[in-house]
């Protein structure tokens, strides 16, 4: 069979010059234009002001973490109190306490005083030398015996639920003693005695004599109001403490606006704005984990500068953790919030991994899409809208998931991955909804209403 084509003129004309034209763009791209020497210096300054604000955010991020901390756990009343509120199950601060409450109590009756005058009188009645030598006898059990009774009713005491009740109520009537002890004032139920932080047992030993006199010991009835101190921080960091919180309260409100001001103007400023974020992310994160080191070491210089006869080493540790933990806590979830935003900003942007597995994503996603439509299920009208309307749709998401964030009153970090997740999976829902509209090549006849365009021609809009 012959070709009864004919050769079109121009064909080779046309051919040549867009071969020509295609070398000329490759040229370009392998040898840019000269930059001028005033756009270089333009760029160069947008290059140092962004650094520079970007470095000063990072520096200000776990100040601001610290200033929230100080702000809204130490000066409001209820994080206050859901602070220091777990102290109260603490084996080892119930021990403190009972050991204080005990000494106290047993101060108050001198049981040794009493059993003596108890035997003494005895003694003096009509009773045969044996009778009295018996009872001369009994003294030192009969002290013992009423001691540890004592020391076991505040045992009892300090581990029930009426201790705990009563240690945050005490807690949160002295709260306010607390912020004008930071602020530098004094008196109280909570007071600085040198470098001691102290809170009164008073309402925990009056508890004991209640208990005592309803149990059959009448003598307990001498006991007067005692206004006992327990030690509740002991170093040589509490007037530095005052200091430090004074700045930080005032700062708590502007330094997270300040901080994530400067970083959102660096990176505006920046070339890269997209290197820019990824740096400010990690840099928010190299800051929390400074100031966790920091809390590590804190951790070790308190514990050993407490006195062993005022705190134990393991009493004083978990009064130290139990005090920053909500601290900690803040300092995990911006790290995992910079994680998560270094993540995504690198995995948007035009690296070859990120290109590669943004590809893999989408195709996996239309194979999934592809399959159901085989099987009849489309989403029609819905799917072509979400396709059109995909970037906002995204925008929308992710800014849910950061007003999620903002709004949280204590974000952990696992709120902050999960909060992660569930963006991402509505962003691939969202993909996978989507249906691009079909396309009819050029020169095919558009089908009839009803009638589906074969698989082979039909061209969707978001494959590469």
């Amino acid at each position: 069979m012959t070709d009864t084509r004919a050769d079109v003129p121009g064909d080779d004309a046309e051919l040549q010059a867009l071969r020509q034209r295609v070398a000329e763009l490759e040229a370009e791209l392998a040898s840019p234009p000269p930059v001028p020497p005033s756009a270089t210096g333009h760029h160069r300054w947008r290059s140092a002001v962004s650094a520079t604000l970007i470095v000063v955010a990072c520096v200000l991020a776990p100040l601001a973490v610290s200033a929230v901390w100080a702000d809204r756990q130490i000066s409001d009343t209820d994080r206050y109190v859901e602070t220091v509120a777990p102290l109260a199950d603490e084996p080892g601060v119930q021990a403190a306490v009972a050991d204080e409450v005990t000494a106290e109590v047993l101060d108050r009756i001198d049981v040794s005083t009493l059993t003596s005058d108890v035997v003494d009188g005895l003694a003096a009645q009509d009773l045969s030398p044996r009778a009295v030598a018996g009872l001369r006898a009994l003294r030192v059990p009969l002290t013992s015996g009423i001691e540890s009774f004592i020391a076991s009713t505040v045992d009892k005491i300090v581990a029930s639920p009426e201790f705990a009740k009563a240690w945050v109520e005490a807690n949160r009537v002295a709260h306010t003693q607390v912020v004008r002890l930071l602020s530098g004032e004094q008196g109280g139920g909570i007071s600085a005695q040198g470098d001691e932080v102290t809170i009164n047992l008073g309402p925990i030993i009056e508890q004991v004599k209640q208990r005592l006199i309803d149990q059959g010991y009448s003598a307990a009835d001498k006991i007067p109001t005692v206004d006992k101190s327990f030690v509740l921080v002991a170093s040589a960091g509490v007037s530095k403490a005052q200091r430090v919180y004074g700045l930080l309260d005032t700062l708590g409100y502007w330094l997270p606006i300040i901080s994530l001001t400067l970083l959102a103007i660096g990176v505006y400023v920046a070339r890269s704005r997209r290197r820019a974020l990824i740096a400010g992310s990690l840099g928010f994160v190299a800051g929390m984990v400074v100031v966790g080191v920091g809390l590590l070491l804190a951790r070790f210089l308190y514990v050993d500068a407490v006195p062993s006869d005022v705190l134990s080493a393991s009493t004083a540790g978990t009064i130290f953790d139990t005090l920053v933990r909500f601290l900690r806590t803040g300092l995990r979830a911006v790290a995992a919030l910079g994680l998560v935003v270094a993540l995504g900003a690198f995995f948007t942007g035009p690296s070859p991994s990120a290109v590669r597995a943004r590809r893999v994503l989408s195709h996996g996603i239309g194979g999934v899409r592809d399959s159901a439509e085989s099987h009849g299920v489309q989403t029609g009208r819905v799917g072509e809208w979400t396709f059109e309307h995909k970037r906002a749709l995204w925008a929308a998401v992710v800014l849910g998931g950061g007003l999620t964030l903002l709004l949280w009153s204590q974000p952990t970090a696992g709120i902050v991955i999960w909060t992660a997740v569930v963006v991402l999976l509505v962003v691939g829902l969202v993909e996978l909804v989507a249906r691009p509209v079909a396309v009819v090549p050029s020169g095919t006849a558009a089908p009839s209403s009803g009638a589906e365009v074969p698989a082979a021609e039909v061209r969707r809009s978001d494959r590469p």
